[in-house]
């Protein structure tokens, strides 16, 4: 659109207007900014300042619409959200073409509603309807890339929106740092009593029960005796060798091999026996995601070995 549109006799008229009297604040209506700190409601006096000088800065996407317009009342919401979440990196500006008929006959406007943007004083582009959002963030999105390079402030305002975008991180609990500090000095009994004074406070806390899990299971692996696979294959019956060459198994990475035998012994045992293998089991489930396919898979197993 660039030079189709001569904005000069308006910007004369704001400017005799600006002399005679401060710019009055309008509410825009029933498609008013509703505080979005980056749209602002444009008069005839208030255009210069507004709209003219704002695009040496950014672009201003001027959204010409009327009360009594249905589509536009579809349209201005969805431009005000894209407003806010650009940070700055461009600026809505909203003329209410009843109020202000000279904008709206510098714009040449024959339906509402109509978009414009205008960069360094001048219309650049335009379309008119109430697109569907999509549409429309494709089409900022078009215009802010065509832009960038000449117009540094729009970067730098997407910079600020990414940062506001991270979100905080959130303060450490002293609770589990304590029992983690512990764990990393290799003292297990004083991050597993940690992890048990927290779930003893909060039993409904997974991430504690989780690292219990870790703990209790490190503690186990850490004194494994590989051997103890030869020795439990020799000996099925032996429950304590079972649960011994289960745990050296999972420290070796064989994950199904130890829940395999775990719920081969669950099915040869019973009473006590059976409840500690059980017991067992599901201790070295919970090293795991729950949604882990070898331990939804020994989960099955070892229910047709229970029932």
């Amino acid at each position: 659109m660039a030079g189709a549109v001569d904005l000069s006799a308006l910007k004369a008229r704001s400017d005799a207007a600006a002399r005679q009297q401060a710019a009055p604040q309008t509410d825009g209506g029933g498609a008013g900014g509703g505080g979005n700190r980056f749209v602002v409601d444009v008069t005839e006096q208030s255009f210069q300042a507004d709209v003219l000088e704002r695009s040496l800065q950014v672009p201003v996407v001027v959204d010409l619409w009327a009360e009594w317009c249905g589509p536009c009342k579809q349209l201005s919401p969805v431009l005000e959200r894209l407003a806010e979440a650009g940070n700055g990196a461009w600026i809505l500006a909203k003329v209410d073409i009843d109020a202000n008929p000279r904008i709206a006959q510098a714009f040449g406007v024959q339906s509402i509603p109509m978009v414009v943007a205008v960069v360094g004083g001048q219309p650049v582009d335009a379309f008119n309807g109430a697109l569907p959002e999509p549409q429309v963030r494709q089409w900022i999105s078009a215009l802010l890339d065509a832009l960038r390079e000449r117009m540094p402030a729009i970067a730098e305002a997407e910079a600020g929106a990414t940062a506001d975008a991270e979100p905080a991180e959130e303060p450490e609990d002293p609770r589990f740092t304590a029992a983690e500090d512990a764990l990393e000095r290799g003292d297990y009994p004083a991050a597993e009593a940690a992890y048990q004074q927290i779930l003893a406070a909060e039993p409904a806390n997974e991430q504690a029960a989780a690292a219990l899990a870790q703990v209790r299971f490190l503690a186990r692996a850490e004194a494994a005796d590989p051997s103890a696979i030869g020795r439990a294959d020799a000996a099925p019956d032996d429950v304590d060798a079972q649960l011994a060459a289960a745990d050296a198994e999972v420290a070796a990475d064989g994950v199904e091999a130890a829940f395999d035998r775990l719920v081969k012994a669950v099915a040869r045992t019973s009473g006590e026996d059976r409840d500690r293998v059980r017991e067992h089991l599901v201790g070295l489930f919970e090293l795991f995601p729950a949604d882990d396919p070898r331990v939804s898979s020994a989960r099955r197993a070892l229910a047709r070995a229970l029932f």
